[in-house]
């Protein structure tokens, strides 16, 4: 819950390489035709609002504004990212579609949690805010701040405040959404989930009765799984980083900045900073009291930390070199690099050229940690709005699903819209007993199945093992061919790839 348990995929790149192809429209013609004819069928006619119109699966042929490649794209993806907890895959595949002239992605983000949803746009705004706004190095921090930090900087917060004005305005007024963020669709929300993300950024405000005492409630799930190991929690901290997870290639999360998490909820720190704002898009559950909201306090993870996503590798294999079992950089800082690279391509359309001088070597060095302060959650509302056209990706389109579609997605037999529909789907470890037998039918031919395991968590092994082994029986179920062989022994896999082979099922049927 709030990131991922796997590392950030250029999902394209992901779907031409397991089906060893340079660019995907080298095959399937045939498909995008399939698909073409798919979209005149779902077409509704008239203006007025209908049932039909209703179910009917969001098309981005049929969405006014695109220009550029996306006009002139010979091939679609659609990607499903089924309870991904985070838009990690959509920033870095986003960030790479430059390279890929000719192709368009469509994501469907479906997830339980409508905060989630919240948190998750939000995140996408930081990501493609307007250039004129921040530099890019102060974007890189913002990000990492709210994303992975339950105590955030100041101007974290007063961010929050400001872009949450800006989000309230888009998900109440369909023509401000049209002309600051034209790559988001919420159109398959019910007006229920409308309402809970008006009460998540309503919640981001700084009203009195708008409390969330993260502090307190990080302290009590912390004893509550420690329970009479809580005096002793450092050393069951650094048990659980040396012996558990770095064991499963999570080698580049460094003592102090996994200690430090544990005991506070902060992952990401630089001496210059002070987290003294508690971060309430970590909020879970939110329910309307009259002037105030109750909720559930913090229900994410408190084990493994939001360093797996961004922060276990990167193309400048220096960075990871490691002395006698000390690390030069800290994963906090491979993020800073990654997410450097993803926001200037974001920017700029060009490749990113990493100067090592703006990385710290923090790896070894202990950190002087600042006492984290007192706030006061009355304090003057952000004077600036953020309410500036986003970073357009002419080649995406983002369409966030209805929670009720984690059910009727598989229905196809109901909804024949979602029958062959998706080209990738990535699959949440969390989500993975939402799968239902059929879930097949909604992929299509030489579609891509990527599903997480439970490899970066400090679960016991069998209960990796035992996780894993269902994943490779479920795709057995399903007649999916893997990518490549999970049979090696000790093989250590976050994801598992699988695919949907229906060549050879043809060329038999045409033999016989």
């Amino acid at each position: 819950m709030f990131w991922g348990l796997s590392e950030a995929l250029d999902l394209h790149q992901e779907y031409c390489k397991a089906l060893k192809l340079q660019q995907p429209h080298e095959y399937d013609t045939e498909k995008q035709e399939e698909a073409n004819e798919g979209n005149e069928k779902s077409q509704t006619t008239g203006d007025e609002y209908t049932e039909e119109a209703e179910e009917k699966v969001p098309s981005a042929e049929q969405e006014t504004g695109a220009c550029g490649d996306a006009k002139d794209a010979t091939h679609q993806l659609n990607i499903l990212l089924f309870g991904a907890g985070d838009p990690r895959h959509i920033i870095q595949t986003m960030a790479k579609m430059y390279q890929h002239k000719g192709s368009r992605v469509n994501f469907y983000v479906l997830d339980g949690c409508i905060e989630i949803v919240a948190r998750n746009m939000l995140l996408l705004g930081i990501a493609l805010e307007n250039p004129e706004s921040f530099h890019l190095v102060r974007k890189v921090h913002l990000f990492m701040d709210v994303y992975g930090n339950a105590l955030m900087r100041p101007a974290s917060h007063q961010y929050l405040v400001g872009k949450a004005k800006a989000m309230l305005k888009m998900i109440t007024d369909d023509e401000e959404l049209k002309r600051l963020a034209p790559q988001l669709n919420i159109e398959r929300l019910r007006y229920r989930e409308r309402d809970g993300l008006e009460n998540a950024f309503n919640f981001l405000l700084p009203r009195e009765g708008y409390v969330f005492n993260v502090q307190q409630y990080w302290t009590e799930r912390v004893r509550k799984l420690l329970t009479t190991r809580y005096d002793y929690r450092e050393g069951a901290f650094d048990w659980d980083l040396n012996m558990v997870l770095k064991d499963r290639d999570a080698g580049q999360i460094c003592s102090q900045e996994y200690r430090y998490w544990r005991e506070t909820g902060i992952a990401f720190t630089y001496p210059e900073y002070e987290q003294c704002k508690p971060n309430k898009t970590l909020v879970a559950g939110l329910v309307r009291n009259g002037e105030k909201y109750l909720h559930r306090g913090y229900a994410g993870d408190i084990e493994t930390g939001p360093f797996c996503t961004f922060g276990l590798n990167t193309a400048d294999k220096q960075m990871m070199n490691s002395v006698h079992g000390d690390n030069d950089y800290r994963a906090t800082d491979l993020t800073e690099r990654n997410l450097l690279e993803y926001f200037h391509e974001l920017q700029t359309r060009t490749a990113y050229t990493h100067d090592r001088k703006i990385s710290r070597k923090y790896g070894s060095v202990k950190l002087l940690m600042g006492e984290r302060l007192t706030f006061d959650e009355c304090d003057v509302e952000a004077a600036r709005e953020y309410g500036k056209p986003w970073i357009q990706v002419e080649q995406c389109k983002v369409f966030f699903l209805s929670a009720d579609d984690i059910f009727t997605l598989q229905d196809v037999n109901t909804n024949e819209n979602w029958r062959n529909f998706f080209d990738v789907v990535f699959v949440g470890h969390n989500y993975f007993p939402f799968l239902k037998s059929n879930f097949a039918e909604v992929l299509r031919g030489n579609a891509l199945l990527i599903l997480e395991s439970k490899l970066l968590t400090v679960a016991r092994k069998e209960v990796v093992h035992e996780f894993e082994d269902k994943l490779k029986s479920y795709a057995k179920l399903l007649n999916l061919t893997p990518v490549i062989n999970y049979n090696a022994l000790n093989s250590k896999n976050s994801i598992l790839r699988y695919k949907k082979i229906i060549e050879v099922e043809n060329m038999a049927e045409n033999d016989i």
